[in-house]
């Protein structure tokens, strides 16, 4: 087994770090304090190309995997912007996945191109106020018409919807009494994010201030019938094509955030000196990081198999949830070991690791709970009852 990356990884990762270094600690603080879209920063990587590192190469995209996408994001988490960077342009790299699989040529020549291109940026409304992660329970309703259908309902935690023009939409055609499964009857719709039928407010939040997160109520939205992907009804099951994709890239970047808090931890600690010596010579300090640099790097095996086997076309459901779930703790215990090692420095925003420990709370939330990890790896795994 080969560990090493290719030359075209290591160009990929090469490239990545160039662009990112080029948006320092101040320009991510600047718009953590006052709530601004990272939009230099969005608008380069879609220049590079980077924005369809995963899309079809007949479309403008690089026609990569998910582990070269893993890789990217690693590297845009592993700087000053954290999950701020990342996020910005999340959305492009798994959200279209559906498009690709299901879509039709006409739908795939229309709508790929102006991702890629960054002229046109996409939201995602799936989550629910009160359904949460039981998607079956969502209410969302997509009523035919003459020419299509018409949308109204309410989504949450729908980010970037500030800024996008098109939303990924699952909503349900039939209702939830006429299906043999509460996932049944849902349909998922690439359509216009179209302000008249659309409210938008922003959810004030603990972290990630420069990208927004949002509540969005739809009332009698128009739908275009062509703007339906694939069939009627079978909604979810094109969505369970991006999770484990998406499972895999919140896992790498929580990943790239843990390591850039690991690295400011260790030069504070080499820098800092307290009885005249340094901290990090006092193995109180040592012990801990050492400890988080073995955690953050067995993620990375673990989100280097997952990637491996999505791309193989095998199986890798336990695996992705498993590096998702595994990186996630290994970040969030590495931030908060970096504010720690900073002592009362690291409570202050100058440092910055307070906003990456903040941060690093969206990949322990979502986009599944560390719970619902854990229980889908007792039934599918270890072959237990289910308990929900």
């Amino acid at each position: 087994m080969d560990f090493a990356l290719s030359q075209e990884q290591q160009a990929l990762v090469e490239a990545v770090t160039a662009i990112v270094a080029r948006y320092d600690d101040d320009y991510w603080l600047g718009l953590d304090r006052s709530g601004t879209f990272p939009e230099a920063f969005y608008r380069e990587m879609a220049t590079g190309g980077w924005l369809g590192i995963a899309m079809p190469e007949d479309l403008g995209g690089a026609g990569l995997g998910v582990t070269e996408a893993a890789l990217m994001m690693q590297a845009v988490a592993d700087s000053g912007g954290g999950m701020a960077a990342a996020s910005s342009i999340h959305i492009n790299i798994f959200g279209p996945h559906a498009i690709v699989v299901f879509g039709n040529t006409e739908q795939q020549k229309t709508w790929l191109p102006p991702l890629i291109q960054g002229r046109e940026r996409c939201c995602f409304g799936v989550t629910e106020p009160d359904a949460g992660l039981d998607t079956g329970r969502i209410t969302t309703r997509a009523e035919q018409t003459n020419t299509g259908y018409s949308v109204t309902g309410r989504k949450i935690w729908t980010s970037t919807a500030q800024k996008a023009d098109k939303i990924m939409l699952l909503a349900r055609t039939t209702p939830v009494e006429d299906c043999a499964k509460r996932t049944d009857g849902l349909s998922l719709f690439y359509t216009d994010l179209d302000r008249n039928h659309v409210e938008i407010r922003e959810i004030e939040k603990m972290g990630r201030a420069a990208v927004d997160s949002n509540m969005v109520f739809i009332d009698d939205l128009p739908v275009p019938r062509e703007d339906l992907i694939g069939e009627e009804g079978k909604g979810f099951s094109y969505l369970l094509h991006s999770l484990n994709p998406e499972r895999i890239l919140i896992a790498a970047e929580a990943v790239g955030l843990g390591k850039n808090a690991l690295g400011r931890a260790a030069s504070y600690a080499s820098e800092r000196i307290v009885f005249d010596r340094p901290i990090g010579q006092n193995q109180a300090i040592q012990h801990p990081l050492a400890q988080s640099w073995i955690d953050l790097h067995a993620s990375e095996l673990m989100i280097r198999h997952a990637g491996w086997l999505y791309d193989s076309g095998q199986p890798c459901g336990a695996e992705a949830n498993a590096a998702k779930y595994f990186a996630a703790e290994a970040a969030h215990t590495a931030a908060t070991r970096a504010v720690t090692t900073h002592g009362g420095m690291g409570y202050a925003r100058e440092f910055h690791v307070e906003r990456l420990l903040r941060e690093t709370m969206i990949p322990k939330l979502a986009p599944v709970s560390a719970q619902m990890i854990l229980c889908y790896i007792a039934e599918t795994v270890l072959g237990l009852p289910k308990s929900y």
